[in-house]
């Protein structure tokens, strides 16, 4: 008999023996559901259809049944029936009571204490059953055996009907076990039920895990019928798990080996994602908080990997060696181990905790794997490539997030000593002009608006990032001084491995101001690039921009008024309109020609600026052209502003 002693709040000032409650049998399970099942709530609901369906999978476990099937009725009530070989129906000496009442009303009564009945089970506790039993409105068991149709009653843990002959067993049905129960709306509420496709994944996964047993689900309350199925065990869960993730190799991998009694089974497959799924099972019970097994894979699987790395000459000196998390990318895998005595961390079992697990685990997939991997390079060198890359966007997102680590922007340590910041801290009304050279840089400083105009001038050409990757990038130090400026962080190349928050961006204008002339085209060409490469989230929302400014300065006669002209064709018209009057002529080679009055009045002042909004087609045309024109020296420049116009030359 199991008791529950609780001490009465209402006594609690007058501490004696008359504050002791002893709850018997299952009023402790009734008083704190939460104990046994988790919680009250959806997970600890369909938990009682787990520890049920886990009675019926142990017989098949034992060899002792072929098929498992499960009713959904539109009562709310759940039938799980098996062929196994029916719970013992006769009297149990010391308790006087039949073995299978006493099963679902007595804590730690079961049939997996002994090692004959099971040798491998996932019911350990003698829990199960008494706690569905108490937590259930009504429990019906029915048991097929001898050729008898046994059925005995419960509501709420007590028995309503004892154990009766209701005839003989049905034709078809000698043996077997049939148990129906509703959980219990005063412990669970009145608003609960079960959930087709919470009781349609375990169905699912335990085909998977027993490879050949038969798994019925009838749903009476969508008058919907489906079998779950499998012949290919572990290496089609893998697959499966995947969901519709492209694979680097067509077969999965199984690996299998006992170890002292423990028994392994990993099955594995390689995506082209990036988000690794893992799941682990212990006698068919899913452990969904890992243990000692995950433990032995995550160790055995580096190692393994690692290791046939160095002997195949893939891991090169330069290389940042893979760690455990960048060699798990795109893994989508399944382990599963049977022990005869495992150790699990509450009646929930959602970990493993025995360290013979681990042991088995870790010594099994690092000798099948570094076979395998042997026995087939070609998809080990796939394997390793995608892990190398995954090290090589991590080492990058570290130096990221080391740039950009965002404070108050007029105190913060981490932003590049050539930006000139603004005094505003609004992202909405502030800018940042990227401009070309410190000499433009000194002019733009001199001349901005410092309340919402910051300036950041740029030494010389950028990286070309179109041909180097995102680890590269972040070496240059122009590259870094941008990323550090706009706060925001960057992403990978074509917008994976991203690590960019928008809401971090410290301009909503960002714009690029380069010279008028070749060079200016080229460093704009490459600048776009980067954006649409490594931050192309600026571009989408309307924050890059590019300012046009003029190329000639025209005075006529002693008139103080200048007219500033954007090209040679605006220079001509200009020329013709005036005739024969004196003129003078001043030809900006370069932004740092101008004095800051002269760069506020036609390419900074809000009012008067001309501004191009950089879109989505500019910058992809932008890294395009780029290596097709710039790729080689002999390139003549001329056909690179040519080709280089949808956004070298803007219409005023």
């Amino acid at each position: 008999m199991c008791y529950t002693v609780q001490v009465s709040a209402d006594t609690a000032a007058n501490y004696d023996a008359s504050a002791i409650k002893v709850l018997k049998g299952l009023e402790g399970v009734r008083h704190r559901p939460a104990m046994y099942i988790g919680g009250t709530q959806a997970d600890g609901y369909h938990h009682l259809f787990k520890e049920i369906l886990d009675n019926a999978v142990d017989e098949a476990l034992a060899g002792k049944a072929t098929e498992i099937i499960t009713t959904l009725h539109p009562d709310g009530s759940l039938t799980v029936e098996d062929n196994g070989r029916g719970i013992p129906v006769d009297l149990m000496p010391e308790e006087q009571k039949p073995a299978v009442e006493v099963i679902y009303t007595v804590l730690h009564a079961g049939g997996k204490f002994e090692e004959g009945a099971y040798k491998v089970a996932g019911g350990l506790h003698g829990v199960g059953a008494s706690v569905v039993n108490a937590l259930s409105e009504f429990t019906v068991v029915e048991v097929f055996r001898d050729g008898q149709h046994y059925r005995i009653e419960f509501s709420r843990g007590e028995v309503t009907r004892p154990l009766h002959v209701v005839g003989p067993a049905p034709e078809g049905k000698k043996q077997g076990t049939r148990v129906t129960f509703r959980p219990d709306p005063q412990i669970f509420g009145p608003d609960q039920r079960f959930e087709a496709s919470r009781l349609r994944v375990r169905l699912r996964e335990v085909s998977f895990l027993v490879a050949g047993l038969r798994l019925v689900f009838k749903d009476e309350v969508h008058q919907k019928e489906e079998v779950f199925f499998d012949k290919g065990g572990l290496g089609s869960f893998a697959r499966y798990q995947a969901g519709g993730e492209e694979l680097l190799y067509d077969r999965p991998v199984l690996l299998k080996g006992e170890v002292d009694a423990v028994s392994v089974e990993v099955g594995l497959v390689h995506t082209k994602g990036y988000t690794p799924i893992l799941s682990s099972f212990a006698n068919m019970i899913p452990t969904v908080d890992g243990g000692t097994h995950v433990s032995g894979f995550r160790n055995a699987y580096t190692r393994a990997l690692n290791t046939y790395a160095r002997r195949a000459g893939l891991l090169r000196e330069k290389d940042i060696e893979p760690s455990g998390e960048d060699l798990l990318e795109g893994l989508s895998c399944v382990i599963s181990v049977k022990i005869p005595q495992p150790q699990f961390e509450g009646q929930t079992k959602g970990k493993l905790l025995n360290p013979e697990a681990g042991t088995a685990v870790s010594k099994v997939v690092y000798e099948k794997l570094s076979e395998y991997l042997e026995e087939n390079p070609r998809i080990a060198r796939l394997i390793y490539e995608k892990a190398l890359r995954a090290a090589q966007a991590r080492e990058a997102a570290r130096k990221a997030r080391e740039l950009v680590r965002r404070a108050n922007p007029l105190e913060s340590d981490d932003l590049p000593g050539k930006l000139a910041d603004c005094q505003s801290e609004d992202p909405a009304e502030s800018e940042l002009f990227i401009v070309e050279g410190d000499s433009a840089g000194g002019s733009a400083k001199s001349g901005r608006d410092r309340r919402f105009q910051a300036i950041l001038p740029l030494r010389g050409k950028i990286l070309n990032v179109e041909k180097a990757g995102l680890n590269k990038a972040l070496k240059n130090a122009e590259v870094r001084a941008m990323v550090a400026a706009i706060g925001a962080g960057i992403g990978g190349k074509d917008g994976d491995e991203a690590h960019f928050n928008l809401e971090d961006l410290r301009y909503h204008k960002i714009i690029i101001m380069t010279d008028a002339d070749v060079d200016g085209s080229h460093i704009r060409t490459l600048l776009l690039t980067f954006f649409y490469r490594y931050m192309r989230p600026i571009i989408e929302r309307g924050h890059l921009y590019i300012a046009q400014p003029p190329l000639y300065a025209l005075r006529v006669g002693k008139s103080k008024e200048v007219r500033y002209l954007y090209d040679d064709e605006a220079l001509r018209k200009a020329l013709a309109e005036i005739g024969d009057k004196p003129y003078e002529i001043q030809r900006f080679k370069g932004l740092g020609e101008m004095n800051a009055e002269q760069l506020w009045e036609t390419t900074m002042d809000p009012a008067r600026r001309v501004l191009k909004k950089v879109d989505m087609r500019d910058a992809a045309y932008a890294a395009q052209i780029f290596d097709e024109l710039m790729g080689t020296e002999v390139q003549p420049r001329r056909e690179f502003i040519e080709e280089n116009a949808r956004f070298a030359q803007l219409d005023v």
